[in-house]
C-alpha cells in the first residue's frame, strides 16, 4: 500500500505543548541559565523573562566584576559574557516556539546542539550601576543558524552596549 503524500503533507497545525509542559519549559530553562551553566552562576545573572517576545536576564554589580579599580565600572568580558548568554537563552526560547508541538524535555535536549558562532560586542558607556538588564532579540532562527540582537542597559535605563551573535542551532 503507497503512503497517502496528500495526508503527510497537510498543513494542519501540530497541537501546542500544554500550560503545564510550558511552565516546565520555563522552570528547566531558568534552572539550566542560573545554576547548572557555571559561569552563568558566577556572573549571577538572573532570568527576568522568557517570552517569546521579551528575553531578558540581570545581572546586579558586585566588586568581583569590576573591571576598572580607579571607576568601579562592570568588566567588557562580563559584558561579553552576560550578553551571549543572553543570545544562548533567547535562541532556546525561539527553539520552543519553533517546536511548540514538543515536550519541555525534548526542547531542552536541543541545547546541547547549540553554540556560538560569531559574537560582536558594542561598549557604548562606561558600565556603570548597580545592576545590568539586558535584552534579546532573534533576528533569524533557520534550520542550523541563528542570529540575534542585545542591549544591556543599566539601572538609570542608559544603554552601555549593543551586540549581534550567531549561534549554531542544529
Amino acid at each position: 500500500m503507497k503512503p497517502n503524500i496528500a495526508a503527510m503533507t497537510s498543513s494542519h497545525p501540530l497541537p501546542r505543548r500544554s500550560a503545564a509542559e510550558q511552565k516546565k519549559f520555563h522552570a528547566a530553562m531558568t534552572e539550566l541559565w542560573e545554576q547548572r551553566i557555571s559561569f552563568n552562576k558566577l556572573l549571577g545573572l538572573k532570568v527576568l523573562s522568557l517570552e517569546p517576545d521579551d528575553v531578558r536576564v540581570r545581572l546586579d554589580m558586585r566588586p568581583d566584576l569590576v573591571g576598572h579599580a580607579g571607576y568601579g565600572r562592570l568588566h567588557g568580558g562580563v559584558i561579553s559574557a552576560t550578553l551571549d548568554a543572553l543570545a544562548g537563552m533567547a535562541l532556546m526560547v525561539a527553539l520552543g516556539e519553533k517546536h511548540h508541538d514538543e515536550s519541555a524535555d525534548q526542547v531542552m535536549h536541543r541545547f546541547v546542539r547549540m553554540g556560538t558562532i560569531d559574537l560582536r560586542v558594542d561598549f557604548l558607556r562606561q558600565g556603570i550601576g548597580s545592576h545590568f538588564v539586558g535584552h534579546c532579540e532573534v533576528t533569524r532562527l533557520g534550520g542550523r543558524i541563528g542570529s540575534t540582537q542585545m542591549r544591556l542597559l543599566n539601572d538609570q535605563g542608559t544603554l552601555i552596549a549593543t551586540a549581534a551573535a550567531s549561534f549554531v542551532v542544529s
